[in-house]
């Protein structure tokens, strides 16, 4: 609980950054009873949305939160075709297009409860902070920047701008990409790849829906020249877009924004700019992700280009990462190495990530343009069909489905986790019970989840009764580990767990599992909380 001794803001944890990743790591933290104060900059106008995919593992995570459905049911119209289409122009001569239903028309999705939204940043900002509460009736201080902070060995000491002095015993940095925070903390972040130059135009073309008809997508990828060969993206399904333009020394790429927004549109239509903004397209990662008592999440601890909608996402999954650590520690039941793990466990998969995006990039700028591909000749409709073949061929679908990259991540090979010397197919990303993989979906009743079941602490899931359950969960409890056993009978639920005993952490990503409980329990129960004290 926040209180105010000596005119000094006592918590347990200072968020720096009221972004989405800041927002989820305020979620995280509240729903393991965690105090903080979050402290974002901005008023939470959002002039240029830059994030409207979240992903399901992302999407799981707020179910938990409690927030999906609001997400879910934002205003992406449940009408508007999700496809993709690779396209001359906008209503021109489409090349390919890689069907995807809409929110109502697609399958079922059976490996998550909760499949990929779509949701602005202007509409997921304000849902966020009103789950959260904004000050003074919630710890979310918007207008208000970290003027200065130090650290010592029992906590934290930062000064805002709005004249308060806050106390803590953790400092989460969601400060951004190039994160003062990490700069103070002498954290290298180097470049992966080369630094590109982009140019986003946001603009509304309220008419553009209904003249295109049966033609609508959610992303077009233009085939007009080097620099227009990047998504112009529809942000809310009703008028809002976003157009990406390479700057790489094409003269086009610095015409006006609205004369680049016509060359993108076949016919015309009414057409408002509203914003034209530069970026730089920094790939990298931090060296580390902690310094002391301050941690770095989302943009501060690593960049990933937007080619697949992975950045937001991993970092939303790294505070679900670090959330339940620093809970454990706060209530003094972590090992001595449980923090220092956040960093062993998120930084390959944010270089996983990295690299993944970079080729979903690298497949975009290779693609040639051709001069004469939009022209109505023999010579053009030629053009076209060697290009079309080509995007069949190329893999351009992975960059809208790769569910190994949201859903198959692994903390395999990290110390708190036991590894499985029977287990096989580890290369297979598919849903598993390999130690370090998240926890499989299944349905145990009506509209309830495997998944529902993780998220307070331990959760032994065992298809079988042991004589050694009594003193497994004594193993843990003595520890003060939150720990629960979940009796499942389903023979289905059974073979998608591949093993009698399943123990899952409080992120629903499996630490251990085995054909029988082990005969010394507190050796586990140790190493899976970061080791012995």
């Amino acid at each position: 609980m926040n209180n105010r001794e000596n005119d000094v803001l006592d918590t347990e944890v200072i968020i720096v950054g009221g972004g989405p990743t800041g927002m989820a790591t305020a979620l995280e933290l509240r729903s393991r009873g965690v105090g903080f104060v979050l402290v974002e900059a901005g008023d939470g106008t959002v002039g240029h949305p830059k994030v409207s995919s979240i992903g399901p593992r992302s999407m799981e995570f707020f179910r938990r939160w409690g927030v999906a459905d609001d997400i879910r049911h934002s205003g992406w119209p449940d009408d508007h075709p999700l496809d993709c289409v690779w396209t001359t122009r906008i209503g021109g001569h489409e090349l390919f297009r890689l069907p995807r239903h809409t929110m109502a028309t697609r399958p079922d999705f059976r490996h998550t409860p909760e499949p990929d939204a779509i949701c602005p940043q202007h509409w997921l900002g304000p849902l966020l902070r009103e789950a959260v509460g904004v000050h003074p009736d919630g710890p979310v201080r918007m207008s208000t920047r970290l003027e200065s902070f130090t650290q010592d060995d029992t906590g934290v000491s930062a000064q805002l701008s709005d004249g308060t002095s806050v106390r803590a015993q953790y400092l989460i940095a969601c400060d951004g990409a190039g994160s003062p925070i990490r700069k103070q903390l002498g954290i290298a972040a180097p470049a992966v790849h080369d630094t590109l130059v982009f140019r986003n135009i946001l603009f509304q073309a309220p008419e553009l829906r209904e003249r295109l008809g049966d033609r609508v997508a959610n992303f077009y990828y233009l085939m007009i020249s080097s620099a227009l060969r990047f998504p112009v993206r529809a942000l809310d399904g009703r008028g809002l877009y976003r157009m990406t333009v390479g700057l790489q020394g094409s003269p086009e790429s610095t015409q006006d924004a609205e004369t680049l927004v016509r060359k993108a549109i076949a016919f015309d239509t009414p057409v408002q700019v509203l914003s034209d903004n530069e970026w730089h397209l920094v790939h990298r990662v931090a060296e580390s992700f902690r310094s002391g008592r301050v941690f770095l999440v989302g943009d501060s601890a690593h960049t990933l280009s937007p080619s697949g909608g992975f950045g937001m996402n991993t970092g939303i999954c790294g505070a679900a990462d670090l959330g339940w650590k620093l809970a454990a520690e706060l209530r003094g039941w972590a090992g001595p190495d449980l923090l220092d793990s956040y960093t062993l466990e998120r930084q390959p998969v944010a270089f996983e990530g990295l690299e993944e995006a970079n080729r979903n990039l690298e497949r975009a700028m290779r693609r040639e343009v051709p001069p004469a591909l939009n022209d109505d000749t023999p010579q053009g409709a030629a053009m076209r069909a060697k290009i079309s073949e080509g995007l069949l061929r190329g893999g351009v679908a992975r960059e809208f489905d790769a569910p190994e990259i949201h859903l198959g991540f692994t903390y395999a090979g990290s110390p708190l986790v036991v590894d499985d010397p029977t287990a096989e197919n580890r290369e297979d990303r598919r849903p598993n019970t390999r130690p370090g993989s998240r926890a499989p979906h299944a349905w145990v009743k009506d509209s309830m989840s495997t998944l529902d079941l993780f998220g307070d602490g331990f959760v032994l899931v065992h298809f079988e009764d042991s004589a050694r359950l009594a003193g497994f969960t004594e193993a843990f409890e003595s520890r003060g580990i939150p720990f629960s056993a979940v009796r499942l009978d389903q023979p289905e639920i059974a073979q998608a767990y591949e093993r009698p005993f399943v123990l899952v952490r409080p992120d629903g990503h499996v630490a251990w599992r085995g054909t029988e409980l082990p005969a010394d329990a507190g050796a586990l129960a140790d190493t899976v909380r970061g080791g012995a004290r």
